[in-house]
C-alpha cells in the first residue's frame, strides 16, 4: 500500500480507500494554502519589483491549485459541500449567521 504521508493519525490499513483519498486531497489543499501564504509573505518582504511580479504570478497559480483541490474535496464530502454552499458567496457577517444557527432549536 502506498504511503499517503506521515500525516495520517491512524494506521492506513484500518482506513477505507475513500478516507485515504480524502486525506490526499486535504493534504494537497493544505500544502497549496501554505504555498499561498509563503508567496504572499515574500511579496510583502521583497524590495525588487520584478521579483514581486514573479512571486505574485506564482501565488496566483497556487490559488488556482487550492481552488481545484477544494472543489475536489467538496465533491467527495457531504459536510464540505453543505458548509461551502452555506457560506460561500453570501452577504453579511459570517460569524453572526453561524451563531444564529447554533442558537436556534436543533442548531448545529
Amino acid at each position: 500500500m502506498a504511503d499517503t504521508g506521515k500525516s495520517l493519525h491512524e494506521d492506513a490499513g484500518e482506513l477505507s480507500r475513500e478516507t485515504r483519498e480524502l486525506h490526499r486531497g486535504l493534504a494537497s489543499l493544505i500544502e497549496e494554502l501554505e504555498a499561498i501564504d509563503w508567496y504572499q509573505q515574500r511579496i510583502d518582504a521583497t524590495g525588487d519589483a520584478e521579483l514581486r511580479a514573479v512571486l505574485a504570478h506564482n501565488r496566483n497559480e497556487e490559488i488556482e491549485h487550492a481552488c481545484m483541490a477544494l472543489e475536489w474535496v467538496r465533491r467527495r464530502s457531504e459536510g464540505f459541500d453543505q458548509q461551502l454552499r452555506r457560506f460561500l458567496f453570501q452577504r453579511g457577517a459570517i460569524v453572526e449567521e453561524a451563531e444564529a444557527d447554533a442558537a436556534a432549536p436543533g442548531g448545529i
